[in-house]
């Protein structure tokens, strides 16, 4: 149960919840710091060497004074729960599974499995309302797996969008997270890794009443598909950024654009980079499949103030 938080319902199972003060220890430094990994891929408990890779990194978390650990999706490789118990096991181990030290958000390959989404319409041919159905089943189930890290309750349905609010002595930061995971469909989403986010988390995020509270917070935005892809003139590139892109990233900039974001944090290409889109900096996780000893700090000491590398572990 989370302690010394405002719980505001402002949306069908759309929650606010404002941590009112931080760590200790934040008495004694005033800079914010907050880590960004993406796309881990586990491929179950065989997958040795890179949950090893990940009691290495989240020990460096720890031992570095990390305030907040961001996981911006992709998980396992193939939406199955039991990697997600060995991430959360892992996050556990370190001390890292608390509302206020972690915030995770589901990838297409926590909701999807190509394999068998293709097997199952070869099979049935079934409705497009029964895959959305089936796809909205994994949603919840990933949402109540985690919702210790969306609530700070051990049970429960909410789920995305949501929005943290954790006060720091030098600077309130509220991390605004959407899900942007597309269900599968042989026409408009063959490979299952086109995005979307759907006008009820927009249209939930849009409302004065969630606005207002975000406009004394360092805003960061979280969404696990990237606002750009290759970008190029070159057809292939242009075919590929088709099968990965965020359908309505315009859509996406206005609303980070309203609650005056200045960073949103991504994964799902897996390539380390920051770059500016209208005032606002995106950057991408890379992958901690390919590149395990990589990823993204972010040193905030004020409401205006933040500075950003990519670091390589030793």
């Amino acid at each position: 149960m989370l302690a010394n938080a405002v719980i505001k319902k402002m949306y069908r199972q759309f929650t606010v919840l404002e941590l009112k003060t931080a760590s200790q220890k934040k008495l004694i430094t005033e800079i914010v710091k907050i880590a960004h990994i993406s796309d881990l891929h586990i491929s179950g408990k065989q997958d040795r060497r890179q949950l090893g890779n990940l009691d290495r990194l989240f020990a460096h978390f720890n031992i570095a004074g990390f305030d907040h650990l961001v996981i911006s999706g992709d998980l396992s490789n193939s939406a199955n729960p039991e990697d997600w118990r060995l991430v959360r096991e892992k996050l556990e181990s370190h001390g890292l599974y608390q509302w206020d030290k972690t915030t995770v958000i589901a990838g297409n390959h926590d909701l999807i499995n190509l394999e068998e989404e293709l097997r199952f319409y070869n099979a049935l041919n079934p409705l497009p309302i029964l895959r959305q159905k089936s796809f909205d089943r994994k949603m919840a189930e990933f949402c109540a797996y985690f919702q210790e890290l969306i609530t700070g309750e051990e049970r429960g349905d909410n789920a995305f969008p949501f929005v943290k609010i954790i006060n720091y002595p030098s600077v309130k930061i509220a991390f605004v997270a959407l899900n942007s995971v597309y269900s599968w469909y042989p026409a408009d989403n063959p490979l299952g890794a086109r995005g979307v986010i759907n006008p009820g988390q927009l249209h939930a995020l849009s409302r004065e009443s969630v606005l207002a509270p975000l406009r004394e917070c360092f805003v960061i935005g979280l969404c696990h598909h990237a606002y750009r892809v290759y970008g190029t003139d070159s057809l292939i590139d242009q075919a590929f950024d088709w099968t990965m892109e965020l359908k309505n990233r315009e859509e996406f900039l206005v609303l980070m654009q309203a609650m005056h974001a200045k960073l949103v944090l991504h994964g799902h290409f897996h390539r380390f980079q920051s770059y500016m889109v209208s005032g606002i900096t995106f950057i991408n996780g890379g992958s901690f499949r390919y590149t395990p000893q990589r990823y993204s700090e972010l040193l905030v000491d004020g409401p205006e103030s933040c500075n950003q590398k990519f670091v390589m572990l030793d």
